[in-house]
């Protein structure tokens, strides 16, 4: 009990003299995080924009995998990346397996099916919403997606948070 009492008086005296070695790891966990998020943003955004307006064959199948993939452990995302970018992975060759690249990239796949479906629920009400509307100016749905990703640009602010919440907090 003395061990786990004394590692606790050396981690809280670290944060409250704002030791360079914890600032600087801190650091890097919330570049990384923002930098998976940007690329999760750029992929789950317009990929839940498109499930939002467009109807078509196949569509709730990948609902249905996007909203399992929004509860996909770590461990399991972490695993399925290791095997893609060691030397024998089909992706080994980039030399990503170590540096900062292979944390961006898990987190971003763990990111990305959250940013979608959260992102297709805000812009379908949207949609729902606005679409006579819209239709009546003469806009379908590709050129009212960007209406609409101003329009719920605050819900979307929630969105991103959600998934920098789940990057920080599960591989951060």
């Amino acid at each position: 009990m003395t061990d786990l009492g004394a590692a606790a008086a050396t981690a809280i005296d670290l944060v409250l003299t704002a030791d360079p070695a914890v600032a600087q790891i801190v650091a890097l966990s919330l570049r990384v995080s923002f930098t998976a998020l940007l690329v999760a943003a750029l992929v789950g955004l317009p990929l839940g924009a498109l499930l939002a307006v467009a109807r078509f064959p196949g569509r709730g199948a990948i609902l249905t995998v996007l909203n399992a993939l929004m509860g996909l452990p770590p461990v399991v995302a972490g695993l399925l990346i290791y095997l893609l970018l060691s030397r024998s992975g089909p992706l080994g060759h980039l030399g990503l397996l170590f540096p900062r690249g292979a944390m961006i990239i898990a987190q971003a796949v763990l990111i990305a099916p959250i940013l979608a479906a959260l992102s297709r629920q805000v812009l379908e009400g949207l949609w729902e919403e606005y679409a006579e509307q819209l239709r009546s100016f003469g806009a379908g749905p590709a050129r009212a997606v960007p209406t609409l990703l101003w329009d719920g640009r605050f819900a979307l602010l929630t969105v991103l948070l959600a998934g920098f919440g789940r990057a920080a907090a599960e591989v951060g």
